[in-house]
């Protein structure tokens, strides 16, 4: 037993070992402690949770102060709601969040120094060659219905569900590696090996997607894509759901509010060896718009917030005297943009997507550099967040270790734009309206998420602006998720304002979006019959941009690539980037264990929350 014992050690050290070495090569010592300086400013240091093994069990054990358990936590989201459940069909991400709360993947992010962090795994390691990814599994944790989790829900998973293309195929296509996906075997139930064609960067990041209980998704497999994309829809039971997160659906009434319950057997323990989460419960009011969430906030219907910029003022001065805090996380990690319908195909129907007058248009470098150039990002700015943001130029967030720091601001410049709008033939009449060359007024349509107030004020603005060159804007926010079934199924859109979340770490999440055939690839997105028919040559270079950047495993090397890929779309402009806010949260103060930072958010540790009421000790392991 003692030489197990030791074995068992001398493993964990190894480990330990090569995955530091790994984070030196994914995130470079100086950006890592650049990261980690952001975030002292920001918050206490966070006591990040270290594996420990009890009675055979390899839990996950919490650092944070003891709290007491029970009680809510209530957030909100705005729209209509989630679209499924179903962790592998989200391309929204008020879905991807619902499902997220549910579904842990193998890895995560420390949300202060960046590095990969174990969830599922304990740790891994890697081979000399850069190729072969050995995994180690927790040994003796559970699924909600107390099944085992074990290396063949993890085999299933990435061959049967991702590698087979079930649901959204993103993260396949993100995988595909000069052609060929990787493989991947189990040893054992606690041990699984992934094989890439070629050493590729962003692998062990991207083993952070969920793992399916097979038990449960193996027959929604088995019956289809079809059927699959249906599988744990928003009309699925409560009941129905085996998870492996800290918390598992209990209720979801629509444009009402989605309620997840406590998983009691999470995997996650405090220094007690108690199992959390803290809270019984956490739930998401469905609120509408960001102005019916203020109002529940002061109504004390909702815990936490994101505020506006436009808000942000008002309740600085009423903090001192109120039940909540405020914390500043720095730039948003995300990014928002206008982008343009380039698409010049047609339908099964044979209508083309996009009228072909205007595809004319946004397919002219000159017309968007002239949209660019009219944009007044400073007033924006200004106006619509009070200042609290700073104009943004290009796809990388503000705080992104790769952000192209060579690629510079510029002011508004009327006078520019319709000289770049002659150059194409474009006019202006004596009563100022724009027309093209062959004498059609320039008329479209902007769409945004109706319900996101911020995005509707941009709208008005970019109208506003845009109108000045004479073109007529027909802003019409709708429904977000009728509006992302417009981006990603039927194409039938003109111009739209839209953001993206992202990850300031890694660039490649958002291939799916460059990549000429990606799922996300909307300023000129082609179905999967059509591939890479009708290529732009800057397209051609996305795709080889992002294809090497992964390839490359040291830091200053992708970093060339990801430059790149910047320059190009500040360049060409399918996709105009407008600025970039300052996240700032409030939450109610008798929530303890907050450590906030830009990388995680206020709520990253969300199982170690608790409220300050008292004792309890309910949830010790048996």
């Amino acid at each position: 037993m003692i030489g197990r014992v030791l074995r068992v050690l001398l493993i964990l050290v190894v480990v330990a070992l090569i995955c530091k070495a790994c984070i030196v090569r994914d995130i470079p010592p100086k950006v890592s402690q650049s990261i980690s300086q952001k975030q002292a400013n920001l918050s206490l240091f966070y006591p990040m949770p270290k594996n420990v093994t009890i009675g055979g069990v390899d839990y996950l054990q919490s650092q944070a102060p003891v709290g007491t358990f029970g009680g809510s936590l209530v957030s909100s989201t705005i729209g209509e709601g989630p679209k499924t459940f179903n962790p592998f069909n989200c391309k929204d991400n008020t879905s991807s969040i619902m499902a997220g709360v549910m579904y842990d993947g193998l890895f995560t992010t420390n949300p202060v120094t960046g590095a990969v962090a174990p969830k599922l795994a304990k740790g891994y390691t890697i081979s000399p060659d850069g190729k072969v990814y050995t995994i180690y599994l927790r040994k003796g944790i559970k699924w909600s219905d107390g099944k085992p989790i074990t290396a063949d829900d993890v085999v299933f998973t990435w061959q049967n569900i991702i590698f087979g293309g079930m649901g959204d195929t993103s993260t396949r296509d993100s995988l595909v590696i000069n052609g060929k996906l990787p493989t991947v075997r189990k040893y054992g139930d606690d041990v699984v090996v992934f094989v890439t064609p070629e050493p590729y960067a962003p692998f062990l990041r991207m083993l952070s997607t969920p793992i399916a209980p097979k038990h449960i998704f193996y027959n929604a497999v088995q019956k289809g894509n079809a059927y699959f994309d249906s599988f744990l829809s928003t009309n699925a039971k409560p009941q129905n759901f085996v998870v492996s997160g800290a918390f598992k659906l209990k209720e979801y009434v629509p444009a009402q509010r989605v309620v997840f319950e406590r998983n009691p057997n999470y995997y996650e323990i405090n220094i007690k060896n108690q199992k959390l989460p803290y809270l019984d419960k956490l739930i998401y009011l469905i609120v509408g718009d960001l102005n019916n969430e203020v109002l529940k906030f002061e109504a004390k219907e909702l815990d936490v917030i994101s505020l506006q910029g436009s808000k942000v003022s008002r309740y600085k001065s009423i903090e001192p005297h109120s039940d909540f805090k405020l914390y500043n996380l720095g730039p948003d990690t995300g990014t928002m943009y206008i982008s343009f319908n380039m698409n010049n195909r047609k339908n099964d129907k044979g209508k083309f997507y996009v009228e072909p007058v205007k595809q004319k248009w946004f397919s002219d470098l000159n017309f968007r550099r002239a949209v660019d150039y009219a944009l007044d990002r400073k007033s924006m700015v200004l106006n619509i967040a009070n200042g609290m943001g700073q104009p943004l130029f290009t796809p990388e967030s503000l705080n992104s270790i790769y952000l192209n720091k060579k690629l510079k601001p510029y002011e508004r410049d009327l006078n520019n734009a319709k000289i770049l709008l002659k150059k194409s033939g474009f006019k202006i009449d004596k009563k100022g309206r724009l027309y093209d060359k062959d004498g059609n007024r320039v008329e479209f349509n902007l769409y945004t998420n109706a319900g996101n107030t911020e995005r509707e004020a941009i709208g008005v603005m970019v109208k506003q602006d845009l109108e000045d060159l004479g073109m007529k804007v027909n802003f019409k926010p709708i429904e977000f998720n009728s509006l992302v079934n417009k981006l990603v199924s039927t194409f039938d859109w003109d111009m739209v304002i839209m953001g993206l979340t992202g990850s300031p770490l890694e660039p490649n999440g958002g291939k799916n979006v460059w990549l000429s055939d990606g799922r996300l690839h909307m300023f000129n997105m082609r179905t999967p019959k059509e591939g890479k028919a009708g290529i732009l040559p800057w397209e051609k270079e996305l795709d080889e941009m992002f294809n090497k950047g992964a390839l490359a495993t040291k830091f200053e090397d992708r970093k060339v690539y990801y430059d790149k890929y910047q320059d190009i779309i500040y360049t060409q402009k399918p996709m105009i980037y407008i600025y970039s806010p300052i996240r700032i949260v409030a939450i109610r103060n008798k929530f303890k264990n907050i450590y906030p930072t830009s990388l995680g958010g206020l709520t990253h540790n969300i199982e170690e929350i608790y409220i300050n009421k008292g004792t309890g000790c309910p949830g010790a392991l048996r």
